[in-house]
């Protein structure tokens, strides 16, 4: 669904995929570009976010996005383009989990008259028609180990072979990537090339769930009512403040693309124009309580408490400290010198791996 503010200019298409999920600013906080999609926010984490792409954006690092399944990675990193030099140039997506191997690799770089069955004719690959401009890999956690080695060449080397080609191709591209999977334990695994993990984080980027930017459910709300497609049906055009009081207190394990797909629903089902907390799906107006363990203990400092639980949180994610701040909701700059004030900076060393047993 593409969606825009009403005060929004017109909104060219850069991407196949056409369900996309709306996060990002009101108008006072961001102006617009052309070609640039609505953003809708006002919480803090967001602020600091967008803070961070004004700054990366410039540069040519390749950059990895972090985040769980519906929080907007796709737009964050078209944010980057759109903020960067390459603006003008193509934005090209493709979801690596989506296809197989031999056809990704054939999306991927092309492929030559007769290469394989099914090749009647040359085919321009995704990275050869994104020249000049961004590719975003999404799931990029997904791609096997063949095509790891051949993206790790590219980045190399700056030039690709189409398959069943012979002559190297000049592509001029800036990676980003995204994935919800936590990739520093593929690479302690063997799942996933440390030095194509190296390449592919040069920047490292967190997309916050929703549960933690809850201040932005408000205005995401209006936005998807004002701009759905089912608009016409003249039905839940607001929403009550008991019927918002619910949707603040659930957690949202879809994130946005969740809240999207539900006013979607409620403008369709709901029997008014004002939707009611009766016309919210049971698990929204009454979630499942969660049980509160934690008890006073007059034994234990908050220091110790906090200590504890920032361990347990870095225990969690198998020691993947980006996770482990995003979580927290902590800058990985601050989780770096709690470690050290702990004396665990050592424990937790960069991609340390486990040592093999001594014979």
């Amino acid at each position: 669904m593409n969606e825009m503010g009403s005060s929004s200019p017109p909104i060219l298409p850069t991407s196949q995929n056409t369900n996309q999920v709306l996060w990002g600013t009101t108008p006072t906080k961001e102006k617009e570009s052309p070609n640039q999609r609505t953003i809708v926010y006002q919480s803090d984490v967001m602020t600091q976010l967008m803070k961070m792409i004004e700054r990366v954006a410039p540069s040519q690092a390749n950059v990895l996005v972090l985040g769980e399944s519906g929080t907007g990675k796709e737009l964050i990193a078209r944010a980057m383009h759109e903020k960067s030099n390459r603006k003008m140039k193509p934005f090209v997506a493709i979801n690596c989990g989506a296809l197989r191997e031999t056809l990704l690799e054939s999306e991927l770089f092309g492929h030559e008259k007769g290469s394989f069955t099914g090749a009647y004719t040359r085919k321009i690959g995704l990275a050869e028609a994104a020249s000049g401009g961004t590719l975003f890999l999404d799931e990029i956690g997904e791609l096997t180990p063949g095509i790891q080695a051949k993206l790790l060449r590219f980045l190399q080397e700056g030039e690709i072979y189409r398959v069943g080609g012979k002559e190297a191709i000049k592509v001029d591209i800036r990676i980003i990537s995204a994935t919800n999977r936590d990739l520093e334990a593929e690479v302690n695994k063997g799942g996933f090339r440390e030095d194509l993990y190296y390449r592919i984080n040069t920047i490292v980027i967190s997309s916050p769930p929703l549960r933690r930017r809850k201040e932005d459910i408000a205005p995401l709300v209006k936005h998807f009512l004002s701009q759905s497609t089912h608009a016409y049906l003249n039905r839940g055009r607001a929403i009550s403040d008991d019927a918002m009081k619910s949707l603040l207190s659930y957690e949202w394990p879809g994130n946005i693309r969740e809240l999207q797909n539900l006013c979607e629903r409620l403008q369709i089902l709901c029997e008014g124009h004002t939707i009611m907390p009766s016309d919210l799906p049971e698990q929204i107006r009454n979630p499942e309580p969660t049980q509160n363990s934690l008890e006073y203990d007059p034994s234990t400092t908050l220091y110790e408490l906090e200590k504890r639980y920032i361990l347990k949180a870095l225990g969690h994610f198998g020691g993947n400290k980006t996770q482990a701040a995003n979580s927290l909701g902590i800058t990985i700059k601050t989780l770096y010198n709690k470690l050290h004030e702990y004396g665990e900076f050592d424990k937790y060393a960069v991609h340390a791996k486990p040592q093999p047993p001594t014979t």
